[in-house]
Parts: structure tokens; C-alpha cells; sequence
């Protein structure tokens, strides 16, 4: 109790499962980690930390487990890492929510590692070699069974948090925060399956990742899209991505897979457009107007593009193209 006492803050639990801590000081981790597995128990084992994360803890935690789910909103006042060789269980799912800060965590591969900034919604199945997090990092955590969420081993996928969906689900995890003491065996049972049930619409309306058999369709789409405003000096994959309702690296993934980015597509075929307008009949436009109308930088930048997709210059493309048009007529007259 003496040790309580000292603390520099206040820590505060209830009964069925929830856990609110508010803590700083000299053995605030200790005291952390007491409560939170009297209250998370073994399957949410809590994370061996760095010594300079135990030295230097300090956070505010809510959160409440419901059967084999548990949530928890944690702020960090300073920096955190892991320091164990695996973290998390391997049939687990956790969905990061990240209000504030910056959180990090490795892959078991030991070489690839995910950042995830504010705004953003990480999901990842399976075991972690690490977590970490900056000062001041806000971030609400989700974890529950593997099969709930369907996401296959290892995967990771990511989507802003400012969906219908994100907010829908968080709201629904604070109010079962707040009145978990006073439900019955039901009530935590419909608590429970309706936080799976946000969950698997908050990953599957709101990630960036696209399934591999919605790729040819999107990517059909931005390129239909882009034809129809090859002329637009505002036209990129960035307004393309907009127009379409994905994200940038949502769009980058579905080309991936057709073997040419969107910014490629988008200059070869403005080299198209060009190079028919060199050798329209009658043509009233120079190559200077041509560059600028489908919306190359400079004249010169268009002949070092025309050259290298064509091996001709534009005004010898279009000096031998009209020139050989002209031999072929004479020849039938």
C-alpha cells in the first residue's frame, strides 16, 4: 500500500474484467503489469519491455477483455519498446488504431518492419519479434481470435481510420467500457460478438489491400478514367485514386500486377495522343502547342520522350510519316 502511495498519479480497477490505470513514477511499470494480468490473464500476456521503457514508464490505460476479446486504449508518455523474442500469440489478430504518435512493430522474419502514423488502422496476424512507439503515442488495440478477422498468418494490411466503419467500431468498444460492470452472462456475450462483428467490417471496408481478384477491374477503371483526361494537367495517380474512391497505394497494388505503373500508362499514351496529332491532314497546331496540350513540361521534354519510346524526333516522325503518306498516294494515281 506504501508503494501505492508513492506513486506520482492514481490507479483505479473494477471488477469483470476492465482495467483503468492512470500511472508515472517510481515502479508504475510494476504496478502496470500487476494489474494487467490480474485483469487480461494469460492470453493477453503482457509484453516483457526494455529496461529504459520500465524506467522511464508512465501511461493511461482502459481497456476490459470480453472472453477471447480484449480492448485497450493506451497513451505512453514516453518512448516504448519490447524487449522479448516473440510477442503476441500466434492465432491472435490485433487491429491498431492510431490517434496520436507513431507505432512500430517487426515482423519475425527479424527484417521487415511496419510504421504506422496517426490516422491509421494496422491489422496483423500471428507473432511480432517486437512493438515499439514514440512519446506521446495514442493508440487503441483490438486483439482477438484469428478466425474471427479470417486474415491469413503473418498479414498485415493498413487503412486510415476515418471510415464509417473505424468509428463505428470504437465507439461501440468505449460504451462496452463503460457499462461492462453492470452486464450479465447475454449482455457480454452480444458485447463480445458484436465487436467481432465491427471489426471484420472495419477491415474489410476500410483497408487499403485489395484482393487480387478486384485488381484487373480497378486497374481497368483507372485507365478508362485517365483516357478520358489525358488533356487534364491535374490528371495523376493521386486524382485517379480520388476519383475512384482507394487509396494511392490501394491503386499502386493493382497495378503492380499488370506489369506498368498508372504513371506509365498515363505518359505512353499522351505519346500516343501526340504522336497521332504530328500527322493529322492539315494539321494547325506546332509541335511546341502538341507538347503542351498533352501536357509535357516543354517542347524538350517531348522530344526527349517522343525519342525514346519512338527513335524518331517529332519532326522527323512527322516530316517521314507525311512524306511516305505522299509517296504511297502518288503511287495509286
Amino acid at each position: 500500500m506504501e508503494q501505492r502511495d508513492n506513486l506520482n498519479g492514481r490507479l483505479a480497477t473494477t471488477m469483470n474484467d476492465t482495467l483503468s490505470v492512470d500511472l508515472s513514477g517510481a515502479n508504475a511499470f510494476g504496478d502496470f503489469a500487476r494489474e494487467w494480468q490480474d485483469r487480461m490473464g494469460e492470453p493477453f500476456a503482457l509484453a516483457p519491455f526494455s529496461r529504459p521503457s520500465v524506467d522511464g514508464f508512465g501511461a493511461r490505460s482502459q481497456g476490459f477483455r470480453l472472453r477471447d476479446v480484449m480492448f485497450n486504449r493506451f497513451e505512453n508518455t514516453a518512448s516504448l519498446q519490447t524487449a522479448g523474442p516473440r510477442v503476441g500469440a500466434d492465432d491472435h489478430v490485433r487491429l491498431w488504431i492510431v490517434h496520436r504518435g507513431t507505432w512500430r512493430f517487426g515482423e519475425t522474419d527479424g527484417r521487415t518492419e511496419h510504421t504506422t502514423p496517426a490516422g491509421r488502422l494496422l491489422v496483423q496476424t500471428g507473432e511480432l519479434s517486437h512493438f515499439a512507439a514514440t512519446p506521446h503515442t495514442s493508440v487503441q488495440v483490438l486483439v482477438l481470435p484469428a478466425a474471427e478477422i479470417r486474415s491469413g498468418r503473418g498479414q498485415t494490411a493498413s487503412g486510415p481510420i476515418d471510415t464509417a466503419e473505424v468509428r463505428l467500431l470504437t465507439a461501440h468498444a468505449t460504451m462496452v467500457g463503460r457499462v461492462l460492470d453492470g452486464l450479465g452472462p447475454v449482455g457480454v456475450n452480444a458485447a463480445r460478438d458484436t465487436l467481432a462483428e465491427l471489426a471484420r467490417a472495419a477491415v474489410q471496408g476500410g483497408l487499403d489491400d485489395v484482393e487480387p481478384r478486384l485488381s484487373p477491374a480497378l486497374a481497368q477503371a483507372a485507365r478508362d478514367l485517365a483516357d478520358r483526361r489525358l488533356t487534364d494537367p491535374a490528371l495523376s495517380p493521386t486524382t485517379v485514386a480520388r476519383k475512384l474512391n482507394v487509396s494511392v497505394r490501394t491503386l499502386q497494388r493493382a497495378f503492380a500486377n499488370e506489369g506498368q505503373s498508372l504513371s506509365a500508362y498515363i505518359r505512353e499514351r499522351r505519346l500516343d495522343e501526340a504522336r497521332r496529332a504530328l500527322v493529322t491532314p492539315y494539321r494547325r497546331m506546332s509541335i511546341t502547342e502538341i507538347a503542351a496540350h498533352w501536357q509535357f513540361a516543354d517542347s524538350g521534354h517531348f522530344a526527349r520522350a517522343f525519342r525514346s519510346r519512338y527513335d524518331q524526333t517529332p519532326t522527323d516522325y512527322a516530316a517521314t510519316t507525311v512524306s511516305g503518306d505522299c509517296r504511297a498516294s502518288d503511287s495509286f494515281s
